[in-house]
């Protein structure tokens, strides 16, 4: 057997837990762990560690919290461990020259698209936005320019056709585990083969923001519906109720029976089902929370909040 490698692990949200604790029962010993800043988070603003930190923590793994990865004071902590390889789960800083390179073997990423489609902060919201049939966890080289890097590994796996982005992307990072330990033990035994990206077939999946969740109710409800599933559960989908004046959030909803000159972005309430008219078909709004409520079915909804008859909705 070839010699374990001295893995340093740079990570934050919970999307990068699974990767870490797959990482951490491998005969390649994680010698410390990098994370963000404690933050507020949450509605209460409370100051708490990112998932990745108390992870670390449970592990009892040694643990640097920067600010900026590339401070001094940061190289010097990584310069101690005397990493082999580093690993980057969805870290959220850019990693400078001096950090990337500190590792002799470098730095790989596990990506959550098949490289070189959907580079950047939002990858599991713009594939499912666009209508992809598949999607999966792309192990690459970390180099400056965001998420271009040489390719080593690609896993895949279907999209589910009435998957959300936060479901698509809790069966991603339990791919990106697996990934990333085959990755490590191919660079261990020298096997490993770094593909570059075609450049021609690039797309880009820049952050998004709230107003990217507003749907577009004149739009065929098949497009409505991908925007829906895209921003959940962030940045989330809010309609509001003109004239009941209610807030309404939209958290699952799937393509209802046609209709023939309905005006777009009309409530339809009967049967235990609440509805809103798109440029084709009715968009079934299946699950809901009202503002400051629980969520809801929409039969459930209705059996105490009426929809009056031709309320129109508005995305705000």
């Amino acid at each position: 057997m070839t010699a374990s490698l001295r893995l340093v692990f740079l990570g934050t949200p919970e999307f990068a837990v699974p990767a870490l604790r797959a990482l951490a029962v491998t005969r390649h010993p994680v010698v410390g762990v990098v994370s963000q800043p404690d933050r507020p988070r949450g509605r209460g603003r409370v100051v708490e560690p990112t998932p990745v930190v108390a992870a670390a923590r449970e592990l009892g793994l040694p643990l640097l919290k920067p600010e900026k990865i590339g401070d001094e004071s940061a190289l010097a902590w990584l310069r101690g461990l005397r990493p082999d390889l580093g690993i980057v789960v969805a870290f959220g800083q850019f990693i400078p020259k001096s950090a990337r390179e500190l590792p002799p073997l470098g730095m790989i990423n596990a990506h959550a698209s098949l490289l070189p489609r959907w580079r950047g902060a939002a990858p599991i919201e713009w594939a499912l936005d666009s209508g992809d049939s598949k999607t999966g966890i792309s192990v690459m080289r970390v180099v400056k320019e965001m998420d271009a890097g040489d390719v080593c590994l690609t896993r895949e796996l279907a999209i589910g056709a009435e998957e959300t982005a936060g479901e698509l992307s809790a069966r991603l990072s339990a791919l990106a585990g697996p990934a990333l330990v085959e990755a490590v033990e191919r660079i261990a035994s020298g096997g490993a083969r770094f593909e570059p990206q075609d450049p021609a077939r690039v797309t880009l999946a820049p952050k998004l923001d709230r107003a990217w969740a507003r749907l577009d109710f004149a739009q065929p409800a098949e497009r409505v519906l991908r925007r829906v599933r895209a921003a959940t559960p962030r940045p989330g989908v809010d309609l509001e109720l003109v004239t009941a004046r209610k807030r309404l959030s939209v958290l699952r909803a799937r393509i209802g029976a046609s209709h023939s000159g309905v005006t777009p972005g009309t409530f339809r309430a009967e049967g235990g089902k609440l509805a809103v008219a798109c440029a084709d078909r009715w968009l079934d709004l299946v699950e809901v929370r009202l503002a400051g409520k629980r969520a809801l079915s929409a039969e459930e909804l209705l059996r105490g909040f009426r929809v009056a008859d031709g309320e129109r909705a508005e995305s705000v």
